[in-house]
């Protein structure tokens, strides 16, 4: 990686529009829909939120207004979400983030916040439901002398948010592995409704667009030169809790495999973002499974380190989003994994009707169960934004096999994971079909909320907290409603009780 960001910048034309991220700034004001590329870390602008930020700084100490609205692909960092916030620049922010700054600014009422489906976002683009989207903002990893754009470490929603845009600003960045080219495969015949044709891609590893992104280049106002890492934030180490959880799913797998309702190389396998479903993944080295597949949103450590060792063949996503030594193992061999990872635009990956025909293995955290298998991913004791959605409900509601998964407490025990009712619903007891903790696991597929309250609560719950919800549910079928026995004055209880004094047990 030694040509610098300058020499990246093939077409001519576009060469003569480098500037610096402060002047390419001005090009953003008060007001404006701004579509900004990046997806959980990777392939966010690294300079233009900063001079941004600049300018909503220096407005406001005039006295003046300055705020903007931001569509993301998913999360960024700190070098964008996170001095965005710090400036109180933004008015609205969309689809998922995970910033801290962000966060609590959401939390405080300071920024309006639309949690989605990520699935939805380009389409929305498309169709204009956030109106003019007046800059697009994206990261190249280089522009080749016809103005075709190189992408970097992830596509999210760059297809559309370049279609959409009245004006353009693209930053290449000098970091990005110039052998990332001919890894992305952009497809750019969705269509509209009602005259939209099938997607072609009949297996995760298949190609059915092109390597680059293209764009209209007279609505390219900017080209900003950058030398600076994607987040790349370290996992932690799988702990006792996620090596439990990991070993009882490939339990499961191998059960299934037996009993012939799984192919030896199981089907395509979706991951979400973090430590625990990182460590499912890295269980996969260890199991009996060889030529698997991946077909997920990003692509992380664990599956990474599964085609290196050369247990997956191939690997299909939109975002690669790895940590430190991770990165470098990457790069180290990337000649090797050029034809074995496929990056694609964000509604190709999460798309429901493909996750559904390839028969996805769908395998997510959450931040909350209920006794039913309505799942929380969202919000903390029920008011709180956490990160949001992202692709866990379009894969979930469409999954061959769904699994969510968590340790069964939090807080040191104050807080468990599996209650009486959840505090905010994003995926229902009609997509769930398994809750796993380091107790065990409840395979909610073909029963009743009665049968299915047993399994989760003797099954996953943990042992400081089952005696409760027993107890609960023994109390709830006694008030009547035998269908879904609920004491609706307690279900939000245990919510309640740690607001209140910091923990969900009775003292």
């Amino acid at each position: 990686m030694t040509a610098t960001a300058a020499e990246r910048v093939q077409h001519q034309g576009l060469r003569a529009k480098i500037m610096s991220a402060e002047q390419a700034a001005e090009f953003v004001q008060h007001g404006m829909t701004l579509g900004i590329a990046g997806f959980t870390g990777a392939g966010y602008p690294k300079a233009l939120p900063t001079a941004i930020a600049e300018r909503a700084k220096a407005a406001h100490a005039r006295g003046e207004e300055f705020k903007i609205n931001m569509i993301t692909g998913a999360s960024t960092a700190p070098e964008c979400d996170g001095v965005l916030a710090a400036a109180n620049a933004v008015n609205f922010r969309n689809p998922f983030q995970s910033d801290p700054g962000i966060r609590n600014s959401i939390n405080a009422g300071n920024i309006h916040y639309q949690d989605m489906h990520l699935s939805h976002v380009e389409q929305q683009i498309r169709n204009g439901f956030y109106g003019d989207i007046h800059v697009t903002i994206i990261e190249a990893t280089g522009i080749t002398a016809d103005g075709k754009i190189i992408p970097s470490m992830g596509i999210g929603h760059n297809n559309e948010a370049l279609k959409a845009a009245q004006k353009i600003i693209i930053e290449v960045n000098a970091k990005q592995n110039p052998l990332l080219e001919t890894m992305h495969d952009v497809y750019f015949d969705i269509g509209t409704p009602p005259n939209r044709q099938p997607i072609p891609l009949v297996k995760p590893d298949d190609r059915i667009g092109s390597p680059y992104l293209e764009c209209d280049l007279d609505k390219v106002v900017a080209v900003v030169l950058t030398d600076g890492f994607d987040r790349n934030s370290k996992f932690a180490d799988p702990d006792e809790n996620s090596k439990r959880i990991a070993a009882q799913i490939i339990d499961f797998f191998n059960h299934e495999v037996k009993a012939g309702r799984l192919p030896k190389n199981l089907l395509p396998l979706q991951s979400g973002v973090g430590n625990v479903a990182n460590a499912v993944l890295a269980g996969l080295l260890d199991a009996p499974f060889d030529d698997l597949t991946g077909y997920t949103e990003v692509l992380q450590d664990g599956m990474l380190d599964l085609i290196i060792a050369g247990k997956m063949k191939s690997a299909s996503a939109t975002a690669l989003s790895f940590s430190p030594d991770a990165l470098q193992r990457f790069n180290d061999n990337i000649e090797f994994l050029r034809d074995k990872i496929v990056l694609r635009p964000m509604e190709i990956t999460n798309n429901p009707e493909l996750i559904r025909r390839l028969g996805v293995i769908g395998m997510n955290a959450m931040i909350e169960a209920d006794i039913y298998g309505n799942v929380n991913s969202t919000h903390v004791m029920g008011t709180k934004m956490m990160n949001g959605i992202g692709g866990s409900g379009d894969f979930t509601r469409n999954a061959f096999f769904s699994f969510f998964v968590s340790p069964s407490v939090a807080k040191d025990g104050a807080i468990s994971c599996i209650v009486p009712m959840v505090s905010h619903h994003d995926h229902t007891e009609h997509d769930v079909m398994f809750i796993v903790t380091e107790q065990g696991m409840a395979d909610l597929r073909g029963k009743s909320p009665r049968q299915r309250a047993q399994l989760v609560i003797n099954n996953c719950a943990h042992p400081d907290y089952r005696d409760m919800l027993n107890d609960y549910y023994a109390r709830a079928e006694k008030a009547g409603g035998l269908h879904t026995p609920h004491i609706l004055a307690e279900a939000l209880s245990w919510h309640q009780r740690f607001v209140e004094t910091g923990d969900m047990r009775i003292k």
